[in-house]
């Protein structure tokens, strides 16, 4: 019973490092997503909040609107998601569309 007990709390605290860890992660990801946005200049034609210029859509609640995977597939290249997009696509590296996805998710 006492073995029992000491494994389920180091089962316990050993969740709660990957949680803690998976959290850190994602933090560090919607950084280098905000980086991104402003390195390749998508502030030149959307905002977010109060950043940008108004000529694309505002992307200040996108996060609420669309998930990770389509905002991924989005940024991978817009004109397959929606023919008639204004979006030119960007070269992006696979590591810079998984940071701006979650950059963008995180917009709320």
């Amino acid at each position: 019973m006492f073995i029992m007990r000491i494994a389920g709390s180091v089962a316990a605290v050993l969740l709660g490092v990957v949680v803690l860890s998976a959290a850190a992660q994602e933090r560090g990801a919607v950084e280098q997503g905000r980086q991104v946005f402003k390195d390749q200049g998508c502030y030149g034609c959307h905002m977010v909040e109060k950043f940008g210029t108004p000529i694309g859509p505002d992307l200040s609640h996108v996060g609420a609107k669309h998930n990770v995977a389509y905002l991924t597939r989005w940024l991978e290249d817009p004109a397959s998601q929606k023919p008639t997009a204004h979006m030119p696509k960007i070269e992006l590296s696979k590591a810079e569309v998984a940071s701006l996805a979650a950059y963008l998710a995180s917009l709320r």
